[in-house]
């Protein structure tokens, strides 16, 4: 009894430490750690209100060594986005991208739905925002949703940021809530953004060997 009893114990510590390995830090950053300024990218977003198609823009892009993230940083609706990408965030886009490309090129794209924006999956992102440097500085983890989507019959590979909640831990007077946000991508724009996540890249800009990436594309839209 005594033998069944120790085997017991020994089983229960076991799993006890193997559920401890399972848990996952969560993905924060510091806005004030130091960064490297690796250009910019060309993003499509809605236009306000929807009104009047996609909008391009050049997104500043920054790599922080200390938590290995890349940032976007976005300016919507008076907000600054600071939407960063974990290593396993960024591996998601590119698996994501690859699969895009597949069904474009098997003309197999569904028709917009809440499924087609998340069909490549979901991965979690850290998001800071804020109106002005007088305001407060809000931050959280959220969701974003690797998928596509169509616009005026054309097809875009996207980034759609779910809502981020920020508890402020004394005034409940600053909590605050983000917009949702979709991004859109022709494929020759994905291929930018998901040469700047790839490992080798991201080990060249670490080791010095790599400089700041600048875009070069001016597509709008895919044929499809």
């Amino acid at each position: 009894m005594k033998l069944i009893a120790i085997l017991i114990i020994t089983l229960t510590l076991s799993a006890c430490a193997t559920t401890k390995k399972t848990v996952q830090e969560e993905f924060t950053v510091d806005l004030d750690s130091p960064q490297i300024n690796l250009g910019e990218v060309e993003i499509q977003f809605d236009r306000f209100l929807g009104m009047g198609g996609l909008k391009k823009e050049n997104i500043a892009v920054s790599y922080f060594p200390r938590e290995d993230a890349i940032c976007l940083l976005f300016r919507i609706d008076f907000t600054s986005n600071y939407q960063f990408w974990s290593k396993n965030g960024r591996e998601a886009f590119i698996t994501a991208l690859e699969n895009y490309k597949k069904d474009y090129d098997e003309r197999s794209l569904a028709r917009n739905s809440k499924a087609t924006r998340r069909k490549y999956g979901v991965t979690q992102g850290y998001l800071i925002w804020q109106m002005s440097r007088y305001t407060v500085q809000a931050r959280a983890n959220m969701d974003v949703e690797l998928g596509h989507n169509f616009k005026d019959r054309s097809p875009y590979f996207t980034i759609y940021q779910r809502e981020a909640k920020y508890i402020d831990p004394i005034a409940r007077d600053n909590n605050r809530e983000s917009q949702e946000v979709m991004m859109y991508f022709t494929r020759a724009q994905a291929d930018e953004l998901a040469a700047i996540f790839d490992p080798q890249y991201i080990q060249g800009i670490i080791s010095g060997r790599t400089g700041g990436f600048t875009n070069q594309t001016n597509i709008d839209v895919d044929d499809y």
